[in-house]
């Protein structure tokens, strides 16, 4: 094992564990946790059936990497879209990061562009407040319009 870098101690098994648990959900649990949620609230909410994951971050294998690639994944993708028009814009995207979790110049970019194109674009730090953006944006149910600001 590694010595801490100021005291020269050895690092216990444990002492990772505590830190991974102090660490809060990952982006993964957190976004998981949001379907769920939008799957069992689209009795309330239909138009949440049609929320869905933009699969273009995460570990790959590099086979599996450029193969997704030449089927057209594009860096810094927000991970989820709702597909629904309110407040005179066509949609909601969102950006999942966990509390320490920052943007990469490729999720800035694609957050500048997607808002300049007239989508809500929203970065999430957690499951509740991705389910209430979600809930902002669905209620009240105004639908799209394009003479509306």
């Amino acid at each position: 094992m590694k010595p801490w870098p100021t005291t020269g101690a050895k690092r216990s098994p444990r002492a990772s564990i505590g830190a991974a648990k102090l660490a809060g959900p990952s982006e993964d649990t957190i976004q998981a946790q949001v379907i769920r949620w939008a799957t069992l609230q689209a009795g309330v909410y239909p138009e949440l059936a049609r929320l869905f994951h933009v699969p273009n971050g995460g570990q790959r294998h590099a086979a599996v990497a450029a193969k997704l690639k030449g089927q057209g994944v594009k860096a810094g993708v927000p991970d989820l879209f709702l597909p629904v028009p309110r407040y005179g814009r066509p949609g909601l995207w969102i950006e999942m990061k966990t509390a320490t979790g920052t943007l990469s110049k490729a999720q800035k970019d694609w957050g500048e562009f997607l808002e300049s194109a007239g989508y809500r674009v929203e970065v999430c730090r957690s499951f509740d407040q991705a389910r209430i953006v979600l809930l902002d944006y669905l209620n009240p149910k105004v639908p799209f319009s394009s003479g509306v600001i």
